[in-house]
């Protein structure tokens, strides 16, 4: 991107690390009536479990184990999640698109990242890898009605939401795009409810209910993936984490059009501290020729786009964005989480300890 806005210096994260019974007895007819209930409720859990399960895992062609345990399913491309949505039904992947002009395309590419891949095994053209969502992940999950998507309030004993970040930002102008190399390590997450994350973000609209957002990066949730390792993820809303969007394809909207790359799956090395460090490189930039908004791993790698018509504000332009870090601070005991950020060491000791972005892009109104 010869003429795109670049930020010539390299962000290095903070850690964000902290160094009911009833006293009245019951009715007896009131312990028999709760515990018939009880049962009953668990029926309805499951089985709406189970229509959703059907909603997000479709059919396979081939399926592949992973070595970390995740069963990856190879569906044609046409039967993905997406096109359940109501602006995608019917249609099929779009093209490739035109690539922003002066384009500086790393040297390596990296599409043998994921743990799943290393075996040799791949999906066959003409279909894209989905990770398997399991009943357990489902049961894992703080509400079923909300699986797949960021909780917008996580705390109730004080203003905040739970979530903090650490992030680097342009704003005040038009953005079509950014890119970043984003280190990629394996931070401590101290609660099944609570996470950490990298990423980028490409924002418009206000924080407020009409919030439009593009997201991603690598993000460690015991919650949504039942283990600790960092995962490749997207995100997207258009109503500030409401009703609509969600992480990967757990939900209509992102359209992936790439066979090697499993999104929500583990990435594979990682970084380690006084060790060798290990990054992703992303690009998401509005084509302009349909106006929708894709993202690229890597040296060239397509992995899909975010249809325009799953915005507002995004339809056009957006006005801000960021780079960096996210947790999730439930206050375990009333006390600050000691889930990490990043490497969970500070910015002041610098590269091999503290984590960081690289190379940060901006993608102009010409697609420069």
């Amino acid at each position: 991107m010869s003429s795109c806005f670049k930020l010539s210096f390299v962000i290095f994260f903070l850690c964000l690390l902290s160094s009911s019974f009833s006293s009245s007895a019951s009715p007896l007819n009131s312990t028999d009536e709760s515990e018939t209930l009880r049962p009953q409720k668990e029926i309805q859990k499951l089985k709406l479990i189970r229509k959703q399960l059907q909603m997000i895992n479709k059919p396979a062609v081939k399926t592949i184990q992973s070595s970390d345990g995740d069963t990856i399913d190879c569906v044609p491309s046409h039967h993905q999640p997406a096109f359940d949505h109501p602006s995608l039904h019917g249609q099929r992947p779009m093209d490739p698109p035109e690539m922003p002009k002066g384009y500086d395309q790393e040297n390596e590419s990296h599409e043998d990242f994921q743990l799943w891949s290393l075996s040799g095994e791949s999906c066959p053209e003409g279909t894209i890898p989905i990770r398997r969502t399991t009943e357990q992940d489902m049961l894992r999950a703080s509400s079923v009605r909300r699986f797949g998507r960021k909780i917008r309030r996580v705390r109730r004993d004080s203003s905040s939401n739970g979530h903090e970040h650490a992030v680097g930002y342009v704003s005040g102008s038009q953005y079509y795009g950014a890119k970043a190399s984003i280190n990629v390590w394996t931070p401590r997450v101290s609660s099944q409810y609570e996470f950490s994350l990298s990423q980028i973000w490409v924002i418009a609209g206000s924080f407020a209910d009409d919030l439009n957002t593009i997201e991603a990066g690598w993000q460690v949730s015991p919650e949504l993936y039942g283990d600790t390792n960092p995962r490749f993820f997207t995100y997207w809303t258009s109503d500030a984490y409401q009703a609509t969007g969600c992480y990967n394809l757990l939900c209509s909207g992102f359209v992936q059009t790439n066979n090697r790359i499993a999104i929500g799956a583990a990435i594979s090395p990682v970084s380690s501290y006084k060790g060798g460090q290990f990054d992703i490189s992303l690009l998401i930039w509005k084509d302009p020729k349909h106006g929708h908004w894709w993202l690229q791993f890597g040296s060239g790698t397509l992995v899909g786009y975010w249809p325009v018509s799953l915005f507002t504000h995004l339809r056009e332009h957006g006005n801000m964005v960021q780079f960096g870090g996210e947790i999730v601070n439930t206050r375990p005991g009333g006390s600050h989480t000691s889930t990490q950020m990043g490497s969970g060491h500070f910015a002041g000791e610098g590269f091999g300890k503290a984590s960081y972005f690289r190379n940060l892009q901006m993608v102009d109104w010409d697609n420069t």
